[in-house]
Parts: C-alpha cells; sequence; structure tokens
C-alpha cells in the first residue's frame, strides 16, 4: 500500500465514524433539530480549536496526554486518569461559549447534543494521531485498534463533553453563575477518566479492562441520548 493510500484510509478511518456519531447524535432530537451549520462548527472547533488548545497545554505542562497501555509507573497513571481527562475536558465545550453555538441555544438538550459533536471532532483528530502510529504496526493491527478508537474513544469524547455542555446550555439558558458549570464537568472529568483508568490498568488484563471501559462509555452515551429524547418532547 502507497503512501497516499495509506493517508486516504487514515482520514476515512479517522473522520468517518464521529461524523457518523454526530450525525446519529443530531438526529436523536425529533422537534426543532440543530441547524447542521451549527453541528459542523462544533465538529471542526473540537476537531482543530480544541485539540490546538490542548496540545498548548501539553507542551506549557511539559507532559504527554496520550493513554499508554503499556506503562504503568505512577507519574504516567497521573498524567492519563487526572491531568489529560481534566485538560481536554476543559477546551472542548468552550465551542459552547462562542457566539455562534450561544445564538442556537435554545433549549436544554441543545447543550448536550452540541457538546457531544465537539467531542466527537476532537476523537476525529485524535483518531487521526492515534492512526499514523497504528499504521506503522501492520494492516491487520491498524484495522483492530482503529475499530476499537471508533466505538471507545469516539463515544468517550461524545458522551464526556455532552455533560459539560449540559452545564453549559443550562447556564446560559438559564443565565446562571458559570460555577453552575462545575458539577456537570467534574462528572465529565470522572467519567473520562475512569475510562483512562481501565484501559490503562494492566492488572486488570487487557480484554477486561476495554471491556469495562467499552461499557461505561455504552452507559453513558446511552444516558445522554435518552436525557436529550425526555427534554425534547416535554
Amino acid at each position: 500500500m502507497n503512501t497516499t493510500d495509506s493517508i486516504i484510509i487514515l482520514f476515512i478511518a479517522s473522520f468517518l465514524p464521529p461524523i457518523i456519531y454526530a450525525i446519529w447524535i443530531r438526529n436523536t432530537e425529533r422537534y426543532n433539530r440543530e441547524r447542521w451549520f451549527t453541528i459542523a462548527f462544533c465538529f471542526i472547533w473540537g476537531a482543530t480549536l480544541a485539540v490546538l488548545f490542548a496540545l498548548i497545554l501539553e507542551v506549557v505542562l511539559d507532559i504527554s496526554l496520550a493513554v499508554s497501555f503499556t506503562e504503568s509507573d505512577n507519574l504516567s497513571l497521573i498524567t492519563v486518569i487526572i491531568v489529560a481527562p481534566f485538560v481536554e475536558e476543559m477546551v472542548k465545550p468552550m465551542a459552547l461559549r462562542t457566539k455562534t453555538v450561544r445564538k442556537a441555544l435554545d433549549e436544554l438538550e441543545d447543550g448536550l447534543i452540541y457538546g457531544a459533536i465537539a467531542g466527537l471532532g476532537f476523537s476525529a483528530t485524535e483518531n487521526l494521531f492515534y492512526g499514523w502510529s497504528f499504521l506503522s504496526e501492520g494492516l491487520i493491527i491498524f484495522i483492530t485498534l482503529m475499530g476499537i478508537r471508533s466505538i471507545g474513544g469516539c463515544l468517550l469524547h461524545a458522551s464526556a463533553t455532552a455533560l459539560t455542555g449540559y452545564g453549559y446550555g443550562k447556564s446560559i439558558l438559564l443565565k446562571t453563575s458559570r460555577l453552575y458549570i462545575v458539577p456537570y464537568f467534574l462528572l465529565a472529568f470522572f467519567v473520562h477518566g475512569l475510562y483512562n483508568f481501565l484501559v490503562s490498568w494492566e492488572e486488570l488484563g487487557v480484554i477486561i479492562g476495554l471491556g469495562a471501559a467499552l461499557m461505561v462509555v455504552y452507559l453513558v452515551t446511552k444516558l445522554v441520548r435518552y436525557k436529550i429524547r425526555v427534554l425534547d418532547s416535554s
């Protein structure tokens, strides 16, 4: 497989699943669905500016934000379980503070949707970074690991950031203090940190840890979509 083919496959594998999930989340609403322009704006924000801000913070803090499946020293675990989730869940939902999204926020479920979409954009670019390293391991490993990331990584970023997005949305619509967002951010931070912990803790075993992590994101995603439907019908 030549370089051009590899790059095309990498971009498709990285961006197609998050885009499909974005359509799925957006269409969870039955009434007054969000405009595609705002959906695209949030996705692009997550895929570009949110990633850039996270990388800047990574450089400033002199840390690696990548999840490690092999290193188990205390510093690496702290970085993976605490620092990375904190930084990422802080920068992704900032899309909801932009004028474009604030103008479109007119229902409580909108915060869940826009937060999830920003998270999916972030996961697309993150897939790109991981996928580039996976390519060097061979096609079978690339397909396997990208398949896992297409489910676990994408749904993690969507569901966790949806929680903070909900806090942002409520704060904006109810005109409350920004401190109102903190509990939702902490919940998103916990979900993200728990996922990273489960896939990084070697004592659990790769299969058990990954299975537990996927169950967490499945349940949180299910909860997010249920909340969207409930708010949409009220």
